[in-house]
């Protein structure tokens, strides 16, 4: 069987397209292509199977690969032809149309069934077209030049077959022998009629006068107008937030249901949460963090309801339960400890009571097997853990390195931690039938799920004990200083060994997208700087301030002689301190300073061996850290360049904001100005090739395991390259209006494209109500010039200033605008939270915090407050997102 293919794509000197097959092995081939002429490349290749995978790539003369096209063709042949022509265009996933190839808009049309099409021997062509669409009364037809095409005539145009989820093909035949134009049109079933052409010039193809070829015309994509692609509103609310009549003092996955029937109430089609994956590290509230989970894959039991088990609460226990129940429910905000405990009480309770029946149960059985890969480990680890009374695995007695021989018994009926082993498996059993449960209902609602995977893991969690070399243990990721906090953030979790993970083509990635993929249709990527570069400091470091970016150009020594800085270790590396400096930091206290310090011959001071870290000052005050101790810590971060082993040679990174150091003050003027060009250099200038091209070898990779629609969460110092591989590889760009990217005061919705999705707030920042409160004169001028309000903005945020902001949100090209619900509340005099301050989730410069708001209303109350509701329900429908 002869293949000819044909692609128009220009190219510049030096470079060649070549077209990649995929084979039955999963090996891929390349082939060469020839350039004919005015864009034109061409390839033939001998082919014998039924159908064939590929994808085109542009090269250097060297083979280096510049540009891979990220989304593969896929062409089953008919048995009928030897010989196939194929005109193929370079398949972008950045067109906005690509958007419709993910789970949402499969689980909206279940109805819509793929089926077969006759290719007869009498037919020269095979049209082809991506066309995804979500209302189910539409199809795709085709009108063109030709009178075999219709002649332009809307009465005789071809329709289409959906093949698969959205492609659509027609076998024509095409006897004029002269150059065919030719547009896609959407046909409206119901009214049996075109109802709209796609936008663009006339498309066009050629005769095709040999009898034994088919010709295959691949379109990418349909070209859709605005009103016709999926646009939708959505509310953005943490399990744990939601609160029921029923409830155990935290929400549960089944409460998803309630969520839900609001959201139907109100036409929101999107419900987005914050991760749910375990974070049970110490049993106490720093475990609320939702962002440090012991495993990727197991579920927080805190989300576990117990009235919905296999098994009821022993009877014995049950006024016990609702004392509990009822005190827990009746908090303003959530008590993790008291609620953490109290479940897992019950849940021993009743394993204890019904495990001989737990042990005979087929699915319980068949869960075990489906998931030991991740279950087996992760039972152990909390079987472990729980024993030693810590994750940190370095200080277990047993079991301080993974060997999965040596773990293996846990799943052993006869070992003696066979029965606590099963406990902590038979939780994930039941959280998951109850996350399931919860996600059908959504769907039967046509609601979608969007999910958040944290960017990092925990230091002390099963993937760090089981599969240490796949991250930097000497390092701490974070980010650097942003609007949240001036001195950055330290998260404290381990970095990411990505050379290890491409050696097998980031399995371990593909894995965790997929196990959400299970549960969620779409994803919010938190912090995707992170496929780009992450902020690393080394673990003496407890501030963000004493990071850099990993990957990244550094400074050599050469560098610094090229630029004529006189470069010096201990001046430029050490924290400077002089007696101004100590002046400044002390004050009174300066001769307490002096006991942490030493002096130099030069007058100035270094620290004394013992406290000469950020990490070892912490260590001396532990649980009695006060502002001279926090003074000693910010006083350890007054340098100028941070240090990196590579490859046995020192190298140097600027410290973040350097020019703005005592250090840098006391550099002469000269000095300054040659140290504040290559601090520009380093950070707006040398690194933005490198971090798109680390973007570009792990994402796309990355992406194409899942099905689930990819947002990306791109706040905070972003390079110029991330926008821009984001729109190539179609990730939905997150946009909140007072955190803007660009130089200006507020992001307007107005401007958004397409692949945006945006908010007012997120869980990172106040709400609006308290936001409004924190800078009068910026909520001045938010008043005045973005919600165009005239006067003296009022002291709090009024219900009418809050609708302004939703509607604001809602009227836009964004395909998804989503909200806090905190915010819905806030338009709303009726339902405004009285105590404001409770509704904040998470405030990025306290490191722990505590996550423990509750919504301060019952979900069954607001779904029946039917006023309120047609009200957000009206507002969705008019701005065309229903």
């Amino acid at each position: 069987m002869k293949l000819y293919f044909n692609l128009n794509y220009y190219t510049k000197p030096g470079e060649n397209l070549e077209l990649i097959t995929h084979e039955s092995d999963h090996a891929e081939r390349a082939h060469k292509m020839f350039h004919t002429g005015n864009g034109e490349w061409k390839c033939e290749i001998d082919f014998f199977s039924k159908s064939i995978e590929y994808h085109y790539q542009l090269c250097d003369d060297h083979g280096k690969i510049l540009r891979k096209e990220p989304v593969k063709h896929h062409h089953t042949f008919p048995h009928n032809y030897k010989e196939f022509l194929i005109f193929d265009e370079w398949n972008s996933k950045n067109l906005p149309e690509n958007y419709l190839n993910n789970k949402i808009l499969k689980n909206k049309l279940p109805q819509k069934r793929s089926q077969k099409i006759s290719i007869l021997k009498k037919h020269t062509h095979l049209f082809k077209i991506e066309a995804p669409i979500y209302n189910p009364d539409w199809e795709i037809a085709l009108i063109g030049s030709t009178p075999s095409l219709g002649s332009w005539n809307y009465e005789n145009a071809i329709h289409l077959t959906q093949t698969d989820p959205g492609i659509w093909e027609a076998a024509v035949e095409v006897p004029e022998n002269y150059v065919i134009e030719y547009k896609y049109s959407i046909f409206d079933k119901k009214l049996h009629k075109i109802i709209d052409v796609e936008t663009g010039d006339n498309r066009s193809t050629f005769p095709n006068n040999q009898k034994e070829v088919l010709q295959i015309i691949s379109d990418h994509y349909f070209r859709f107008k605005s009103y016709q692609m999926y646009h939708a509103a959505g509310v953005a609310v943490p399990v744990f937030s939601l609160r029921t009549e029923d409830g155990f003092g935290v929400g549960e996955f089944l409460d998803l249901k309630k969520l839900a029937d609001w959201a139907k109430n109100t036409s929101l089609e999107i419900i987005q949460i914050l991760p749910i994956n375990d974070t049970t590290a110490n049993y106490t509230w720093t475990d609320s963090y939702p962002y440090a989970a012991v495993s990727v894959y197991a579920l927080h039991p805190q989300y576990i309801s117990l009235e919905n088990l296999d098994f009821k609460i022993p009877k014995n226990l049950e006024e016990d339960f609702a004392q509990e129940k009822e005190h827990l429910n009746s908090l303003e905000l959530i008590d993790y400890e008291k609620m953490i405990a109290s479940k897992w009480k019950y849940l021993n309770a009743i394993f204890t009571t019904e495990k001989d029946k737990i042990y005979k149960d087929r699915n319980f059985k068949r869960f075990l097997k489906d998931n030991e890969s991740w279950l087996l480990p992760y039972s152990a680890f909390c079987v472990l853990r729980d024993k030693y009374k810590s994750p940190n695995y370095n200080l277990w007695k047993t079991h301080k390195k993974y060997i999965a021989g040596k773990i293996a018994p846990f799943f052993n009926a006869k070992n003696k931690d066979y029965d606590a082993a099963m406990l902590h498996s038979w939780v994930q059993y039941q959280l998951d039938k109850q996350l399931k449960n919860a996600v059908e209902y959504v769907h039967s609602l046509g609601i979608s799920l969007k999910g958040d995977l944290p960017i990092g893991i925990y230091r002390y969690s099963v993937e760090a004990w089981t599969e240490p070399e796949l991250f930097g243990m000497d390092f701490q990721a974070g980010a650097p200083p942003d609007q949240f906090t001036e001195i950055g953030q330290n998260w404290e979790f381990p970095t990411y060994n990505w050379e290890a993970m491409k050696a097998d083509g980031y399995q371990w990635w593909k894995n965790r997208f997929k196990a959400l993929e299970q549960y969620f249709d779409a994803m919010r990527i938190d912090h995707i700087l992170g496929f780009f570069r992450i902020w690393r400091m080394p673990v003496s470091a407890t501030q963000g301030i004493l990071g850099y970016f990993y990957p990244a150009i550094p400074v050599t020594w050469d560098e610094f002689k090229a630029r004529h800085i006189p470069f010096d270790f201990e001046r430029y590396c050490k924290p400077y301190i002089n007696d101004e400096i100590l002046w400044k930091y002390f004050g009174d206290q300066t001769g307490k300073a002096l006991d942490f310090l030493e002096r130099k011959s030069d007058g100035t001071y270094h620290f004394k061996e013992e406290y000469n870290t950020q990490r070892k000052i912490s260590e001396h005050f532990r649980g009695k850290m006060d502002d001279f101790s926090d003074q000693l810590i910010t006083l350890c971060a007054n340098v100028l360049f941070l240090t990196e082993e590579r490859n046995g040679e020192t190298v140097y990174h600027p410290r973040f904001n350097a020019f703005k150091t005592e250090s840098y003050h006391f550099l002469s003027d000269w000095e300054k100005t040659s140290v504040y060009e290559l601090y520009q250099d380093y950070f707006f200038k040398r690194q933005d090739y490198l971090w798109k091209q680390s973007a570009m070898e792990k994402l796309p990779v990355i992406l194409n395991a899942t099905d689930m629609l990819i947002c990306g969460e791109d706040l905070g110092l972003v390079p110029d390259c991330v926008p821009e591989v984001m729109d190539e590889l179609a990730i939905v760009a997150l946009k909140v209006q007072r955190m803007p990217s660009e130089n200006i005061a507020f992001y307007n919705p107005k401007t958004a494209d397409y692949m945006n999705v945006v908010t007012a707030s997120s869980h990172d920042s106040s709400t609006l109500r308290q936001w409004w409160k924190e800078n009068p004169s910026l909520t001045q001028q938010y008043f005045n010039q973005q919600l165009g309000q005239f006067g003296k903005a009022p002291e709090n945020l009024e219900p009418y200033l809050a609708e302004i902001i939703m509607k604001q949100h809602l009227y836009n090209d964004a395909m998804l605008a989503v909200f806090p619900i905190q915010e819905f509340f806030a338009t709303d005099e009726n339902l405004i939270n009285e105590k404001t301050d409770n509704e904040r989730i998470n405030n990025p410069a306290v490191f722990p915090h505590y996550w423990r708001y509750r919504m301060h209303i019952k979900l069954e109350n607001i779904v029946n407050y039917s006023e309120f509701n047609h009200k957000i329900s009206d507002w969705v429908k008019d701005s065309g997102r229903n």
